[in-house]
């Protein structure tokens, strides 16, 4: 890989592909494509070397045709992905979430180009809390919002594509990703950003709904082993055996940051809120030698922590206005 496109690559998991792919192999060009919604940050990836932005949707048929020729990949981050957003208004997770990736396919298509597409485990819907099973690739898929419904049905697209022209495309699907440069709507960011600006964190209903939580790096990591080396037509299922629940996640923010345990707000819990998701990584460990180097949850929270403290011009202006969205669906 030389020459690729990075969709949604201004995004928090985009640009830190993108920081990664840069360090790790600074000979590949990039031409990152992203809209710039209140997601999307320039600054992201200000100073990485080799890479152009081309600020545009994904969704644009003709721009795809100037972009995508020549080009050895693309890897698809670009989505709408903040489920109380797709609740409030399910219509732009549609329109970029299934058109955008159809418009991709489309494009690779005639142009004969290799996809990635980025998932997420929310697909597979939830598990119990006293479940021991976790998701694989043959789970069956069970999305239970607007936004995994739509990120199952891009998956379904890409499968399509591949079985039926021929695209040679690959899918990951990730556990939740936590680091730095995500944006202060998210959970971990979101409860970081209060305490450093002397309010209490937000904790929906009981707290125990339980994530698999890996750090940015180790999934940018997994990205890359799939794109060179992965098996068209196959899925793999990232993760790093990170199962917390958010009670224990806030806590453990509030321990970092040396707040009492205790001195946080319960809120009115998300409707449909998913109890648990698990990872079974072990076709990507197995297949393609991939492991997560930075599998220590505390040590990369305290990280973490220190970034937003230390770069409080990034997050406050985005700050307000995201607080104000949930003020308004009383979270």
């Amino acid at each position: 890989m030389k020459n690729i496109i990075v969709t949604g690559g201004c995004g928090f998991i985009g640009s830190n592909f993108v920081r990664w792919v840069a360090e790790h192999h600074p000979q590949v060009r990039m031409t990152v494509l992203d809209k710039l919604t209140y997601a999307g940050n320039p600054a992201n990836i200000e100073g990485v070397p080799n890479v152009e932005l081309v600020v545009g949707d994904v969704c644009d048929a003709a721009l795809l045709s100037e972009v995508v020729p020549g080009r050895d990949a693309v890897v698809h981050f670009a989505a709408e992905s903040h489920n109380d957003n797709s609740i409030a208004g399910p219509e732009p997770f549609l329109r970029t979430n299934v058109e955008g990736t159809y418009r991709l396919l489309e494009a690779c298509r005639e142009h004969g180009v290799r996809l990635h597409h980025v998932s997420t485990d929310e697909v597979y819907g939830d598990l119990a809390l006293d479940d021991p099973a976790r998701f694989t690739e043959e789970t069956p898929y069970r999305p239970s919002s607007p936004y995994s419904s739509t990120k199952a049905a891009s998956d379904m697209l890409v499968r399509a594509w591949a079985r039926t022209y021929g695209v040679a495309a690959t899918i990951s699907n990730c556990s939740n990703n936590y680091g730095p440069y995500q944006h202060v709507e998210k959970f971990i960011p979101r409860q970081v950003t209060n305490v450093l600006r002397g309010e209490r964190p937000k904790l929906y209903g009981d707290g125990l709904n339980v994530r698999d939580w890996i750090h940015v790096e180790d999934h940018s990591s997994a990205v890359w082993a799939v794109l060179e080396r992965g098996r068209v037509g196959e899925t793999y299922l990232v993760g790093a055996d990170g199962e917390r629940s958010n009670l224990d996640v806030l806590r453990a923010v509030l321990r970092v940051m040396g707040e009492p345990e205790d001195a946080f707000d319960r809120v009115r819990d998300r409707p449909g809120h998913d109890r648990r998701y698990a990872i079974d990584a072990s076709k990507i460990r197995r297949e393609l030698g991939w492991r997560p180097r930075r599998a220590d949850f505390l040590e990369g929270l305290a990280e973490t922590v220190a970034w937003y403290g230390a770069n409080r011009a990034w997050w406050e202006p985005a700050k307000d206005a995201a607080e104000e969205r949930y003020r308004a669906q009383r979270r």
